[in-house]
């Protein structure tokens, strides 16, 4: 079998080689979660501590608030966010004129191929009480200016509404996609049955996209430590730490800035062990109550 498609497997080899050298040969630095990490010394020639870096997290008080902000945060974005581009692909779906649907589709996920840095610092001149568009909208209604960027009662909702506006678009495509594979003759037949536009929504385009639906949820739940790290790290500032500091950044302030890397090691090992359990929670929920699975 594997003599006869040679080829074949040879076109793995470039993949295999990438996963190899980017995802598990680094693995081997996750020894320094278990080490009081000497960069002079390296992993060879750093003294074990066991688990004492994950006991040093479980205590810290910065680490908790760290972990409630990033909870927060995701469960913002998964409650808000998720269900927009799901309402996008259906509703773009019931647009019968290609070239506006086009169109709209190119607007909504232009934005994702920004860097954050390009949108944060378009949305730091917009909200800027100094001058900034929105802050002027305000005064002209008589109001104060507010700074949004420097206020802890209004920096998570920026976030949240800049994450929307950069990957809402683009999320949308992979439910369009789904959307797309749903056979025409069933709205054909609902159609005749005299279906409305509605029911044929809700009784065959939903169903149809359901299995997309919670594959995205299940990934999306995996990824609910992940709050968005680097959307975060180029908005927030120490104003702001108390609502915007999430696991991603505080590993980065640690590790980079005060030069932990052990105590930072074991807080994004931490942070992958909670995702991978939670994307097997997910998946089990899934087959349990909906019969459907990702693997």
């Amino acid at each position: 079998m594997i003599r006869g498609n040679l080829d074949m497997y040879a076109l793995l080899l470039p993949g295999l080689a990438f996963l190899l050298l980017f995802k598990y040969t680094p693995m081997y630095g996750i020894l320094i979660a278990f080490q009081d990490f000497n960069i002079f010394g390296g992993i060879g020639g750093s003294d074990w501590v066991g688990l004492a870096q994950f006991e040093k997290l479980i205590h810290s008080s910065d680490f908790m608030n760290v972990l409630i902000n990033t909870l927060v945060i995701s469960l913002y974005k998964i409650v808000i966010l998720f269900p927009i581009p799901v309402l996008i692909a259906l509703l773009l779906n019931e647009v019968k004129r290609m070239f506006f649907k086009r169109t709209i589709q190119t607007v909504i996920y232009l934005p994702h191929f920004l860097s954050w840095v390009i949108i944060s610092g378009s949305f730091i001149t917009i909200l800027s009480p100094a001058g900034g568009l929105v802050n002027e909208i305000i005064r002209s209604f008589g109001g104060h200016p507010v700074s949004f960027l420097t206020d802890n009662q209004f920096f998570r909702s920026v976030i949240v509404f800049t994450a929307g506006w950069k990957e809402t678009g683009w999320n949308a495509i992979v439910f369009i996609a789904a959307i797309a594979g749903i056979e025409q003759e069933q709205y054909e037949a609902a159609a005749i049955d005299g279906a409305g536009r509605i029911r044929q929504m809700i009784s065959i385009t939903l169903p149809g996209i359901l299995p997309t639906v919670v594959l995205m949820f299940i990934l999306r739940i995996g990824s609910l430590l992940e709050a968005g790290t680097e959307q975060i790290l180029t908005m927030y500032n120490p104003l702001v730490y108390q609502t915007g500091d999430v696991i991603g950044t505080y590993v980065y302030r640690l590790g980079l800035g005060q030069q932990d890397y052990s105590f930072s090691t074991a807080v994004g090992l931490f942070n992958s062990v909670v995702g991978f359990v939670l994307v097997l929670s997910g998946n089990m929920l899934s087959r349990k109550f909906l019969n459907r699975s990702i693997w």
